[in-house]
């Protein structure tokens, strides 16, 4: 049986944390020397490097990550150990590592999230905004719990992964009052030609709205492209085009943005996912997340 030096580990895991061994030198009151020529065994032992040279710095290397990762559970768990045998409270929160591809709204990545805290027991939710494949990669190494996405992983990324449909929205189309007012009489044809802001090429909604525009008939006038949901809700604010959203965060956007609907783009649906290297959802909060979407995002009648 291959035994683990927890010294080996508690000394990497200190330079990880840190980003310098000599800043974990200082912590653990130890030599230079003495924490690379530790981390140099438990290299050994792993059969692979933890970290890489990275300029002046060092970077931790894939299994370095997933070292890290577990070596952070660990010592959690030795900590709430000492607690429990000297009588002081315990009740460390579940960790849950949650990647939100970058395109997916803000608000439905909280309204999805959301559930997780407000579980009994305490949950610390660790966000990481990424592309798909990126994420899908740290899914992989199980550097995340859980990937949100508003779109399934494509069959071009090789990765064993569990898709889980977890609901879907109606779209409608927002803008400020003095555009509403303009270009409400007419729906949707009166679009043609009216001051859009769209999401960039490439996105599940941009494609979506493409394809509507076209069963329409209709050819907005595309005033901007953005990668980032929230810029763009911005120069909507800001009057700048009317730009579709999901209805399921409808009244959010409303009140944040001082927007007002223009009329529901029947015929569209968002949809969003989550991703898990499991084929059933097992993690205490992923669980909570599925069955409260599955509550929530429901289809507008008749959209």
């Amino acid at each position: 049986m291959d035994w683990l030096n927890y010294h080996h580990l508690h000394y990497f895991w200190v330079v990880a944390r840190e980003g310098s061994v000599t800043r974990a030198c200082e912590i653990l009151h130890l030599s230079q020397p003495t924490i690379s020529g530790q981390i140099r065994e438990l290299e050994k032992a792993m059969k692979a490097p933890l970290f890489a040279k990275s300029g002046r710095g060092l970077t931790l290397t894939e299994t370095g990550r997933a070292v890290f990762r577990y070596a952070d559970d660990i010592f959690a768990l030795g900590r709430e150990l000492m607690d429990v045998v000297s009588g002081r409270p315990v009740g460390q929160p579940v960790r849950l590592r949650v990647g939100v591809v970058d395109v997916l709204p803000k608000l439905i990545a909280h309204m999805l999230l959301e559930p997780a805290l407000r579980l009994p027991e305490p949950v610390r939710v660790v966000c990481v905004e990424g592309k798909l494949d990126r994420l899908a990669a740290e899914l992989m190494i199980h550097n995340l719990d859980v990937v949100l996405s508003d779109t399934p992983l494509p069959p071009t990324v090789k990765a064993k992964v569990y898709t889980h449909l977890l609901g879907e929205s109606g779209v409608v189309v927002v803008g400020v009052a003095k555009l509403v007012e303009t270009y409400k009489a007419g729906f949707p044809k009166s679009l043609d030609g009216a001051p859009f802001l769209l999401p960039t090429e490439g996105t599940t909604l941009r494609r979506s709205l493409d394809q509507w525009f076209d069963a329409q008939g209709i050819r907005p006038t595309i005033r901007a492209e953005f990668e980032d949901s929230a810029l763009l809700k911005t120069f909507g604010r800001a009057g700048e085009g009317l730009f579709a959203i999901p209805s399921a965060v409808e009244e959010d956007i409303r009140d944040h943005y001082g927007v007002r609907v223009i009329g529901v783009a029947h015929g569209m649906r968002e949809r969003f996912y989550a991703i898990s290297v499991e084929r059933k959802l097992k993690h205490p909060a992923v669980v909570a997340i599925s069955e409260t979407a599955r509550r929530s995002l429901t289809p507008l009648n008749g959209t």
